[in-house]
């Protein structure tokens, strides 16, 4: 049967001659509808040897109804919109934070005009890129010195390297951590130049341990925010102003790596407290870096605030030319920070912001709504509940926070969670959900009103 089915597989030119292509001709170019003829073909080809023996797999007709859909997927860039339905607010998978309307439309401007990136126009010369931003994150932290680079490991990179370089960094055990993509902290260490002292255990480390380790070599007191993990139980570290306190005594700099840096009290939006930027400066810490992508809800970035003399050594060193930031990165972080000017609308403008601050009951009532808008456009033969869950914030950000949400739980009569799941990403635009209890659960925590719609058609499209 197979090797018939096989035979029975039309040819190419049949193909493009068959009613409706003509059409589709008109509207794609020849190469892009013969590609997507020739994936559909494989792929039918591929289910006909694993054992399918449905003749509609050779049916003209049939291959033809596909196209349109195949050519969407095809002609879609690499990079595109997904809809993210996982309830986990900095996803890093699918781009971390959303930038707020007036970030984006500041960064078009800039984007589609020249500007004065390096440009005095006060004196009609040459200038600092980073003045753009050092003035507004002086304002809005408090810090006596700022600057900017690409990311936050690429800060981590040039502040060891610039102050640290061939010399001890003293860091608890407790605080190598692995961030995302697999590098670990020793080994970001190693590749700036500087050395890594340990101190302490996994679960304690004491002041003392930190005094005991300094000596002629030693540069730097470092402290690492865990970012995605917690140690509980028998646990002790030592508090920031206890290490700033003893940097001050000994003449050493104490530098902090906040990972997911912070400019909020959470309480306010009914989460848990999370130290801020401004703590750790108030607590006198001598350099800080943190990104800009995460709990700030700006653009991807590493954003490096302290004492003047030490930003400006760090500024200085070669790395920097390699780790800066392009202007896109600039006009959207100069626009995300003048938004924390009025605290008071951030809620408002803030994507990440809203996400996190969504009470219950509203995501109740968009999950409703979505379900009901799913049983007008999928068969039947599936089965939509509204049920509580848990959300997220991601991105290494508050690992044990978790949010009440809703979500919409689906299950069908002969297909598993994990086949709903995979169409679902397959569809246009790409819906990515969560597996859980036995249904696909889509998290409305993470969809905006305005989303809702579409991710309906979408999956009205790809669940047929």
């Amino acid at each position: 049967m197979a090797k018939e089915l096989l035979r029975k597989i039309p040819k190419m030119d049949l193909l493009l001659e068959w009613p409706g292509v003509g059409e589709v001709l008109q509207a794609y170019p020849r190469w892009l509808v013969v590609d997507a003829l020739r994936s559909i073909l494989e792929e039918r080809r591929q289910r006909i040897v694993a054992g399918e023996d449905d003749p509609s797999l050779v049916d003209p007709s049939s291959i033809v109804r596909e196209l349109q859909g195949r050519i969407e997927v095809l002609s879609a860039p690499s990079l595109r919109r997904v809809i993210n339905a996982t309830g986990v607010v900095l996803h890093t998978n699918l781009g971390r934070a959303l930038l707020a309307r007036e970030a984006w439309r500041y960064m078009e401007e800039v984007a589609l005009n020249y500007s004065n990136l390096e440009y005095d126009l006060v004196k009609g010369e040459r200038g600092l890129r980073y003045v753009h931003v050092v003035e507004i994150l002086k304002k809005v932290t408090g810090a006596p010195g700022a600057m900017v680079v690409n990311n936050n490991a690429g800060a981590l990179l040039l502040v060891l390297a610039s102050l640290a370089g061939g010399k001890e960094v003293v860091v608890s055990r407790g605080e190598l951590i692995e961030i995302g993509g697999s590098f670990r902290m020793p080994d970001v260490m190693a590749a700036s130049g500087a050395l890594l002292r340990e101190v302490g255990t996994t679960n304690k480390t004491h002041l003392e341990d930190y005094e005991a380790a300094i000596n002629e070599s030693t540069a730097l007191l470092m402290k690492v925010h865990p970012s995605n993990y917690r140690v509980l139980g028998f646990t002790q570290s030592v508090p920031l102003k206890d290490l700033v306190a003893l940097g001050q005594r000994r003449d050493m700099p104490v530098y902090e790596d906040l990972g997911s840096g912070n400019l909020l009290d959470l309480r306010t939006y009914g989460l848990p407290y999370e130290p801020t930027v401004q703590d750790s400066l108030r607590a006198g810490v001598s350099v800080l870096s943190f990104s800009g992508d995460k709990l700030l809800g700006g653009p991807q970035a590493g954003i490096i605030l302290g004492c003047e003399g030490l930003i400006e050594r760090i500024r200085r060193h070669p790395l920097n030319r390699a780790l800066r930031i392009d202007k896109l990165t600039l006009s959207g972080l100069e626009a995300t920070l003048r938004l924390y000017m009025e605290p008071q609308s951030l809620a408002e403008k803030l994507p990440t912001l809203a996400f996190l601050a969504t009470p219950w009951e509203l995501l109740k009532i968009r999950a409703r709504r979505l379900k009901g808008l799913l049983e007008d456009s999928l068969p039947s033969s599936f089965a939509l509940e509204v049920m509580e869950d848990r959300s997220y914030v991601g991105g290494g950000a508050l690992p044990l926070v978790e949010m009440p949400t809703a979500v919409v739980a689906m299950t069908h009569r002969e297909f598993s969670p994990g086949q709903l799941d995979e169409r679902a990403r397959g569809g246009y635009p790409p819906v990515v959900g969560r597996i859980k209890r036995e249904a696909f659960c889509l998290d409305v925590r993470t969809v905006r009103e305005e989303e809702v719609e579409l991710l309906s058609l979408s999956l009205g499209r790809s669940l047929q």
